[in-house]
């Protein structure tokens, strides 16, 4: 991890980001003034699990992979690209981070104060809207994650997770590269192994192609097929 300096070379001009276009003036300077710019290498943890939080993210490049941890295992809930916040739920009430977020590639982020975070949506009504819009998304995203683990046998949830992976939202990412089978198992709550069997059932029915660790989705309309059967 390494902080980076308005005079770095990889520093990025965050305040020209979408979200801040609904502040000015002070608002603008109370976020300069309570920001800290970080470059997180792959590998590494953004926010820990009931760790204390005094700041929320905002990720400005790179992937993040973002998890639930119950002792030893784990369930991957989502990705987390240039552009999200993370850890909203620390700046409605809770203290502690109630997920980690691990970097899946060189990731920059933006480390708000909450306690700035919490001023400026008191003060500015479309600020304070627009973050419960993506607070809202994460939560349903989350309710999905949990009907597909409820209703959903081992073939629907890897099939679910391909597609999920490979969806339009990370086009030219590569994401598959990024990620271990094991991780792919923690997306679809499988265990290493079924995955491995299921990847190669999947490839020996033309659906997909194996190469190393990356996927090439062959037959999309097959796994959407076996993703909604459960």
């Amino acid at each position: 991890m390494k902080t980076i300096q308005e005079d770095d070379n990889n520093f990025i001009c965050d305040i020209a980001a979408p979200c801040f276009h609904l502040l000015a003036g002070d608002e603008l300077t109370l976020v300069r003034e309570s920001k800290t710019q970080v470059l997180f290498h792959k590998g590494e943890n953004l926010s820990k699990q009931g760790t204390f939080a005094s700041y929320i993210l905002f990720v400005m490049k790179g992937l993040v992979k973002v998890q639930l941890q119950e002792g030893d295992k784990s369930f991957n809930l989502r990705l987390a690209g240039a552009g999200e916040f993370l850890g909203l739920s620390t700046v409605f009430g809770k203290n502690t981070f109630n997920y980690s977020a691990t970097a899946l590639n060189e990731t920059q982020a933006m480390l708000v104060e909450k306690s700035a975070i919490e001023e400026l949506l008191k003060s500015n009504g479309h600020f304070a809207y627009n973050l419960m819009r993506r607070y809202v998304a994460h939560n349903d995203e989350l309710y999905q994650t949990l009907r597909k683990l409820m209703y959903k046998q081992m073939n629907g949830r890897l099939a679910g997770t391909l597609l999920y992976l490979s969806s339009a939202e990370f086009a030219g990412q590569d994401v598959f590269s990024l990620l271990s089978r094991k991780d792919l198992g923690e997306f679809a709550g499988i265990s290493t192994e079924s995955t491995v069997k299921l990847l190669k059932a999947y490839e020996r029915d033309g659906i997909l192609k194996l190469n190393d660790k990356h996927i090439e989705i062959q037959q999309a309309e097959l796994l959407r097929e076996l993703a909604e059967k459960g």
